[in-house]
């Protein structure tokens, strides 16, 4: 599984020209889910994404997590984000999960967030959608985050 993270003054999604979510400051998700990935890969990589420290302390170090400011969280399902780029110049996506998996995984993900942070704080994109997603990133601080699966670190 694999969360780009970015710390953000706003963001926002939107499908059809509807806005569907938005989050104040906080972090904003990108969520790619791969064939490996179960409900343990989900809730090891919400619990570090959730205590990551991106965000500056009394002496502008990075030492505060989302925990920590009370930010909020804006979770994107990020299919592309999945895939793999390390031949050629066209992505394989043959290391993403089926839809049906993959959403399963990003609705436990999002209901994991939800807890640790409470409902009010946690909002989501549209899985499956096309979407526009505007953010103001806060730096720019920009992080992607694993989990490790077999044959990767």
């Amino acid at each position: 599984m694999k969360g780009l993270i970015q710390r953000v003054s706003e963001a926002s999604v939107a499908v059809d020209g509807e806005q569907i979510a938005i989050s104040g400051e906080g972090l904003l998700l990108l969520l790619g889910v791969e064939r490996e990935d179960s409900a343990d890969t989900a809730a090891d990589l919400c619990r570090k994404i959730l205590s990551y420290r991106v965000f500056p302390d009394d002496q502008g170090r990075m030492n505060r997590s989302l925990l920590d400011t009370g930010g909020d969280l804006l979770v994107v399902p990020q299919f592309t984000l999945a895939a793999d780029t390390n031949s050629g110049t066209r992505p394989s996506f043959s290391s993403a999960a089926p839809p049906a998996i993959a959403n399963d995984l990003f609705e436990y993900f999002v209901a994991q967030a939800r807890d640790g942070l409470g409902r009010d704080r946690v909002s989501v994109g549209r899985f499956g959608a096309d979407m526009k997603v505007g953010l103001v990133n806060d730096g720019p601080v920009t992080f992607l985050l694993e989990t490790p699966v077999s044959g990767r670190g």
